[in-house]
């Protein structure tokens, strides 16, 4: 009896393992970057509400603290996820004479840059709670810093602009002039960016394989749901910290909790 099965090429081995290192820096990234958000915000709203100098010194103390370690936390953990990814990039290029993602990933670093902003703009409202618990000299120290750091956050925002609409033309173009993968049936859904499984020749799908690619389906389905809590509850911080609404403050702690933890348990 004629058998089906087709064993994978040895470098969609090695494209496959790259990918779930590259998911897991990803993974990393994006606990760093709604922690860096909702950490400070909920933080500054609760110093907001101190009910002494000294609690809200404390607090104070806090929000910087969390500042200053998630500028290095998100340098370090996008570091690591670009380097990965270009990884990954390469070894695609070579073994299916194409990169996948392309639009996505363009649109993901907007997201990533808008992430940063936002870290900023809470990271300037630190030395209003040091100015509030009495502290004035601390403050004006802070104001100072908080000054020198704008003028470098215009220059990388300038940098960063040229960068990605750069990297926008070069994916547009190789949109446009690249032909068809030649893909491969043991890589579905990373061919052209069509986000459909090609195949060079025919080959009847294996019951084993669409079982594979149906459990992974549905296994997908949690983590998406638990980022998208995550990003609802960074977004009511954001809101409650812009006042927007006024949250009581057990609010608050939920949903800083939730923000973590969904962030946390999505890689279980």
């Amino acid at each position: 009896m004629l058998s089906t099965e087709i064993s994978p090429f040895p470098g969609a081995r090695v494209v496959t393992g790259l990918r779930v290192r590259a998911r897991a820096a990803r993974r990393v990234a994006l606990i760093a970057l709604s922690g860096s958000i909702a950490l400070p915000a909920a933080v500054q709203m609760l110093a907001e509400r101190a009910a002494t100098r000294e609690e809200t010194l404390q607090l104070a103390v806090l929000a910087l603290l969390v500042f200053l370690g998630s500028l290095p936390a998100l340098v370090a953990t996008q570091a690591v996820w670009g380097a990965r990814m270009r990884t990954v990039r390469r070894h695609e290029r070579a073994l299916y004479a194409t990169a996948s993602g392309a639009p996505a990933r363009t649109l993901s670093r907007l997201g990533v840059a808008a992430c940063w902003v936002v870290t900023l703009l809470l990271g300037y409202t630190v030395p209003r709670p040091f100015h509030e618990s009495g502290l004035y000299g601390v403050a004006a120290t802070l104001t100072g810093a908080v000054e020198t750091l704008t003028l470098a956050g215009y220059a990388a925002g300038v940098f960063f602009a040229a960068w990605w609409a750069r990297g926008a033309l070069s994916a547009l173009g190789r949109l446009a002039h690249a032909g068809p993968s030649p893909g491969d049936p043991w890589d579905p859904g990373r061919s052209a960016g069509t986000g459909k499984a090609t195949q060079p020749f025919p080959v009847a799908t294996p019951y084993r394989m669409r079982r594979t690619l149906l459990r992974a389906t549905r296994a997908a389905r949690g983590p998406a749901v638990l980022w998208g809590a995550s990003a609802l509850a960074v977004t009511a911080l954001l809101g409650a910290r812009a006042h927007l609404w006024e949250p009581d403050t057990g609010t608050v702690y939920a949903l800083l909790a939730t923000a973590l933890v969904c962030g946390l348990v999505t890689g279980e």
